[in-house]
């Protein structure tokens, strides 16, 4: 397997962070929202009320993807396995019920075998649960390492460090710092193309570019998401303490994802 297609990982230290959000923080978080879109819809909807308790946990140490993962590395897996493209049928795609036209998701969507023009070193999307547990457990066989997604507790330590800051970077948003809709291109980016935003590990992308998948449960057939996307503005989707769950079989034009490396 070419170097170039195995990921970079950081290294996150043993010990204890700060995981979670408090009051403050989630105030803090529906006011930069209603200053972006001047409304109320995640305030009057509870979007972060039901983040985890602000406390201190202990994990051990553990290495993690510096980036997300992109289309050309998903490339070698699909190439090698003949394992199914990301793309959705129009049928398929509506069944979602999202706000985003189908015709924004054939801009993400492979093929004739590969990623759309340009888009290699992009973070891979429209990829479900089964799709990323199926390219780790191919990634480990290539390497003889084991891969696995990260779990919410473990992304969360590497994308705020271990102080309980707000953002990766600190606790002042910047949308300098992060691709959201706040500065556009409303798109994805290459992976890595804001090393200021970078987690005090050295994790790039954590907030913004797209959300997460994460190994931990949200519900029957479900799974935490972490870290906001191209398509948020505010940003308080983008802080490391905010989560929500999406289906397990669904393939989103805003969710990838990266892996820890055992």
């Amino acid at each position: 397997m070419a170097a170039k297609l195995v990921p970079e990982v950081v290294t996150i230290p043993a010990g204890d962070f700060i995981t979670g959000s408090d009051q403050a923080e989630r105030e803090a978080a529906y006011k930069l929202d209603e200053k972006a879109y001047g409304h109320s819809v995640t305030r009057k909807s509870r979007w972060y009320d039901f983040e985890e308790k602000r406390q201190t946990l202990t994990l051990p140490a553990f290495e993690i993807t510096k980036t997300l993962i992109t289309n050309a590395q998903y490339r070698a897996f699909t190439k090698a396995t003949g394992h199914k493209i990301p793309k959705v049928k129009p049928r398929v795609w509506a069944s979602y019920k999202l706000i985003h036209p189908y015709k924004r998701a054939l801009r993400h969507a492979w093929a004739k075998g590969t990623y759309p023009d340009g888009k290699a070193d992009h973070p891979v999307v429209m990829v479900a649960y089964g799709d990323v547990q199926a390219y780790a457990a191919w990634l480990s066989k290539q390497t003889g390492k084991i891969w696995r997604l990260p779990t919410e507790n473990e992304w969360e330590k590497a994308a705020r460090g271990t102080d309980g800051r707000m953002f990766p970077w600190g606790n002042t948003y910047n949308p300098e710092l992060l691709n959201s809709h706040d500065k556009g291109p409303f798109d994805t980016v290459k992976v890595g193309k804001f090393p200021d935003g970078a987690s005090p590990f050295g994790l790039l992308d954590a907030a913004g570019q797209v959300f997460e998948w994460t190994s931990t449960p949200s519900g029957r057939d479900r799974y935490r998401v972490k870290g906001g996307s191209w398509d948020d503005s505010g940003c308080g989707v983008c802080r490391p303490a905010a989560r929500h769950g999406r289906p397990k079989f669904l393939k989103h034009i805003l969710v990838g994802f990266r892996l820890v490396r055992e």
